[in-house]
């Protein structure tokens, strides 16, 4: 059932016929066209009129902005930085809100500035972009809704919306705000269907295809399946395989657990028997024990004897020894008595000698005053090098600080010409790249000229004062700096063919005698305009570059000055000066040649980029010079340092010679004196001598001694013998106990060896036993280990349960019928052949597929069903709202085609579940012979297009829900005639009770139109006069009160 139609929402309005969100006040500051601008809109129909260019348009972007919107929607501009007027840095934008309650007004100020930075306020607090938009929601103020809110930029846009396009704007701006929200639930609903359906659909073929494969194999799977369970016959048999080989191990362990047991009991009786053959044995080895222990007793015995005859017989013999020493002794005395008073003798005659030597030697006078004079001699001449040695020093440090002096100023020197090296970098850097590849060239070359080179001029030019070096690169042309001058022809030439190539200027310069130099003259008048210099003084250079650069670019004609010159710069040309510089400017004056008027140029000066590292011309050339002057003086004094040198040397010679002289005096004083010396002691000594061999012991004394000691020495002889004696008497009667006691051990020795050759015998038949139990125990832990191999072996094959158990004795019980009965049964699974040996996986693989993809099925059946049961539920909520919608637009659309003579409708485009592709169809005809049409641009006009789009947003007027809207010369392209009936249109509509303010910008209006009280036209005009006018007319005077302030409007634009 339709359900009825459907009318706007009435909104009360206030006592001021202002509705809710509804525009009272637009302040604009810096905006656009606009210095400042206030403008007050009605509160229904607002006719903005003004010529192109006064601002209309501007009025609409900053109601665009100021409520949320952004630069693109405009079509104006990308960034808020260019809505700022030109020459300012930012703007604002504020705009006034009639608010729900009686008297609420709510501002919102947008600041902008040219960093594209804003900067928002609601009702003068500072606020995010986000709490704006919120208050703009709340009114349902949608300025980016080309229903609401069209500016001029954007009309072309309208008339381009797709029907799909069209009816998205006109939910959202006229039908209820769950329309937009429900048709897009339906769009995602139905793309979801389609989705859904597809999916199923390919489900359901990829399902049917593997249930048809799965039944052409079922045949193979049955053949597969069958040779499987022979195989687990096989693999079944296979695990009993090492069961029965576990049993055969368990039957070797047994065996040999019984043959270790009987070895353990022979050997059990052979340690028996031999226990009993040891026992005498031991009796006779004690036995045979205590004898040894007595013949070793015996035996320490005789060795002591031995050892005190042995010392009684080496004491014999010393004393015998000492007998015949001491009778010796005798002996030498007497021939020593013999040989002293042969000495005695022949001491005094010595004695007599030395004493006939010593007075014959000649008298010895020391040379004591030659000596002195010498030494005199000496210390004159040391005194002397001392001297000289001092005055060399001296020199010496005088020499020192010169050279550290002339170090300085070489290093001075060098830094100097350092500076050269600056230059070319900075020539290098302004764009002569091989600059100083080709400098070098000409340093290594300068042999091979025929005269001087000179270049780069810049490392020849030298400028001490800053300004004079801006003034003087100001002047000079830039490729001069990087020039070479040369003074021959034959120069020129070698330099261009070897460094021409590297983009250097080449300049020959041959001195004209004849040539006329304006002479340096400084006038009265010149100083008292403040001309103190010309720039041909200001500079120091080799003659033919200062030449080169005076002749070629008139450096003798160019003045320089100070500020006072520059301020009296017009009288400088009344001296004939036609080039000045100043501290500022640069002037130049040039005569015309054909009327002979003068004309003026003024350029400031710029800062020198290349002469910045000059050094002073006079300060080199004092450098060099006194480099000379130190360097003569360090000749000198070297020079003076080896005179002294060589002075120094002779005295040291000199003072040598006398002090060799001086030893060899002293030398031949002392020999002398040594020789004398030594005579007297000679003397001296024989004398002690005598005396001492005339002191020496009487004989016949010493002789009587050593007969007393050779006495003494034989009576110990004869007591060694007798104890000698003592001992061999005691040693003969242990020797023979000795020789007893050994032959009872030798005896008892033969009898333990023939008891133990028996016991031996019993003995290796206990170690063969012994050694049979090892191997036993060896070969038990062999079968043992064996035995848990095979166990575990077993185990990780099968382990034993009672299923398996049973299934065990159902099989051979026999490795050989087991493995037999294996081959069979592998025998019959091989003769099943397979071409796919993976088709039973495959086809596992392809029924968990069906499962699996049939539960899907199921479920996306049921999502299918949930779907379209969602859709139909919001279909039936939305689609007949819809509908009744477009009914009501249709019946105000065709109404206001008809009260303009033509026919208009507007239908809704259905596509059944394509919600995406559901539209508006906007159909008229403005011909009776012609049928309707859809609206686009290949069927009706621009201003059939801008009639029919106006009346379209009327035909909303009355159902949208917004408190404004806004449409910028809509009437462009309109005839008069259509144009007066959209007029009359938009001013019925406005009448009605509960239309919303509504904005229409226009350049004209007609003449004779049907007004009511609820339009209101605003004028813009702009001019320099405009501010008079409009406080006039913002007292409420009449339009005759200020004709006399030429014309005015109620909006002003400064």
């Amino acid at each position: 059932m339709e359900e009825p139609r459907r009318k706007r929402s009435k909104t009360s309005r206030g006592e001021d016929d202002y509705l809710p969100g509804s525009i009272i006040e637009i302040e604009l500051h810096n905006f656009m066209t606009f210095s400042s601008l206030t403008c007050k809109p009605a509160s229904r129909l607002n006719l903005v009129v003004g010529p192109n260019g006064s601002g209309k348009s501007s009025l609409v972007c900053a109601i665009a902005l100021g409520l949320g919107g952004e630069p693109q929607l405009l079509g104006r501009a990308s960034s808020i930085g260019a809505f700022v007027k030109r020459g300012e840095e930012s703007c604002y934008v504020k705009i006034s809100l009639k608010g729900e309650s009686e008297g609420e007004i709510l501002t919102i100020t947008r600041k902008m500035d040219t960093r594209n930075k804003s900067e928002w306020l609601f009702n003068g607090k500072l606020v995010t972009k986000k709490d704006v938009l919120e208050v703009i929601k709340r009114f349902n103020i949608q300025v980016n809704n080309l229903t609401q809110f069209l500016p001029q930029d954007r009309v072309c846009e309208f008339a381009k919306l797709t029907p799909i396009q069209l009816l998205e704007e006109t939910e959202k701006a006229v039908g209820d705000p769950q329309l937009p929200v429900q048709h897009r639930a339906l769009i995602d609903k139905s793309s979801d269907l389609k989705k859904l359906e597809r999916a199923i659909q390919r489900n359901k073929e990829y399902l049917d295809q593997l249930k048809a494969l799965n039944a052409e194999q079922e045949r193979d799977v049955k053949r597969v399946r069958q040779r499987e369970e022979l195989l687990e016959k096989v693999e079944s048999m296979k695990k009993k395989l090492p069961w029965l080989e576990y049993d055969m191990e368990k039957t070797k362990y047994l065996e040999a657990k019984r043959e270790e047991n009987d070895a353990k009991k022979k050997l059990e009786e052979a340690v028996k028997t031999w226990d009993k053959l040891k026992e005498p044995i031991d009796k006779q080895k004690k036995e045979k024990a205590t004898l040894a222990a007595k013949c070793k007793q015996l035996d320490g015995l005789l060795g002591e004897f031995a050892k005190k005859r042995t010392q009684l017989l080496q004491k014999d013999n010393s004393l015998g020894v000492q007998v015949s020493g001491k009778y010796n002794e005798i002996e030498e005395l007497k021939r020593q008595e013999e040989s002293r008073q042969e000495r005695i003798l022949k001491a005094k005659e010595d004695l007599a000698a030395a004493e006939t030597v010593l007075a014959n030697l000649p008298p010895f006078k020391h040379p004591k005053e030659e000596l002195a004079r010498l030494s005199a001699q000496i210390v004159e001449l040391g005194q002397s090098t001392r001297e000289k040695r001092l005055q060399k020093s001296e020199q010496e440090r005088s020499l020192n600080q010169t050279n550290g002096a002339l170090r300085q100023h070489k290093d001075r020197l060098r830094d100097m010409e350092d500076t050269n090296i600056k230059l070319l970098q900075a020539l290098q850097n302004s764009g002569a790249e091989r600059i100083r590849e080709a400098y070098n060239w000409v340093q290594e070359h300068r042999q091979e000229f025929n005269k001087e080179v000179f270049g780069p001029v810049l490392l020849e030019v030298k400028v001490s004062n800053k300004k004079h070096a801006d003034y003087l690169e100001g002047h000079v042309p830039h490729y001069i700096w990087k020039a070479f001058i040369t003074q021959d022809s034959g120069d020129r030439d070698i330099l261009f063919r070897n460094i021409g190539s590297m983009g250097v200027p080449i300049i020959n310069h041959v001195e004209d005698e004849s040539s006329d130099v304006n002479p340096y003259n400084l006038t009265d008048k010149m100083h008292a305009l403040g001309i103190h210099s010309r720039l041909d003084q200001v500079f120091d250079a080799p003659h033919a570059v200062k030449e080169v650069l005076v002749g070629q670019f008139g450096l003798d004609h160019s003045y320089i000055g100070s500020k006072e010159a520059d301020q009296r710069a017009n009288e400088v040309k009344n001296l004939g000066i036609m080039d000045l510089w100043t501290p500022e400017n640069h002037y130049r004056w040039s005569r015309s040649r054909y009327g002979g008027h003068i004309s003026a140029s003024v350029e400031s000066v710029d800062r020198s980029r290349l002469i910045l590292c000059q050094q002073d011309t006079g300060e080199l050339e004092k450098l060099t010079s006194r480099i000379k002057e130190l360097t003569e003086l360090v000749k000198t004094l070297d020079s003076s340092l080896r005179s002294l040198q060589s002075e120094i040397t002779l005295a040291e010679d000199e003072e040598a010679k006398l002090a060799r002289k001086r030893e060899d005096i002293t030398s031949h004083a002392s020999i002398e004196m040594r020789k004398r010396k030594e005579i007297e002691n000679r003397v001296n000594q024989r004398k002690i001598n005598l005396k001492s061999l005339e002191r020496e012991e009487d004989l016949h004394s010493a002789i009587a001694k050593l007969d007393e000691l050779a006495a003494s020495f034989l009576v110990e002889r004869l007591k060694c013998v007798i104890e000698i004696k003592d001992l061999l008497v005691k040693a003969v009667s242990h020797r023979r106990t000795y020789t007893e006691n050994n032959m009872a051990s030798l005896q008892l020795e033969a009898k333990i060896r023939e008891m133990e050759i028996n016991g031996r015998q019993q003995e290796k038949l206990a170690e063969q036993a012994a050694l049979h139990l090892d191997n036993c125990k060896k070969k038990v832990e062999d079968c043992r280990n064996q035995l848990s191999i095979a166990k575990r072996r077993a185990e990780s094959v099968a382990i034993i349960t009672p299923e398996l158990d049973q299934a065990f004795r159902e099989m051979p019980g026999t490795i050989e019928e087991l493995e037999a009965a294996i081959q069979d049964l592998a025998s019959q699974a091989n003769s099943i052949l397979s071409l796919n040996h993976n088709i039973l996986q495959e086809y596992e693989s392809r029924q968990k597929q069906i499962r699996e993809l049939s539960t899907k099925q199921e479920l996306d059946d049921k999502g299918l069903k949930k779907c379209l049961d969602e859709i139909n539920s919001i279909k039936g909520k939305w689609l007949p709202t819809l509908r009744n919608l477009i009914s009501q637009i249709n019946v105000t659309f065709g109404r206001n085609f008809q009260e303009m003579a033509i026919a208009g409708e507007v239908s809704l485009d259905e596509h059944e579940v394509d919600f995406d592709k559901y539209g508006i169809h906007i159909k008229v005809k403005f011909r009776k012979t012609g049928q309707l049409q859809v609206l686009s641009a290949h069927h009706q006009s621009g201003g059939e297009r801008s009639v029919s789009t106006i009346l379209y947003l009327v035909s909303l007027q009355d159902l949208t829900n917004c408190p404004f809207r806004v449409v910028d010369e809509i009437n462009q392209g309109m005839d008069p005639i259509n144009e007066r009936k959209m007029f009359q249109q938009l001013v019925r509509v406005a009448s009605q009770p509960n239309t919303p303010q509504c904005f229409l910008l226009t350049p004209k209006l007609l003449p004779d139109l049907m007004y009511s009280e609820s339009c209101s036209i605003l004028n813009i005009f702009n001019g320099p006069w405009i501010e008079p006018t409009a406080k006039v007319w913002s007292g409420g005077e009449s339009w005759s009160s200020a004709t006399g302030l030429f014309s005015g409007a109620s909006i002003c634009q400064n």
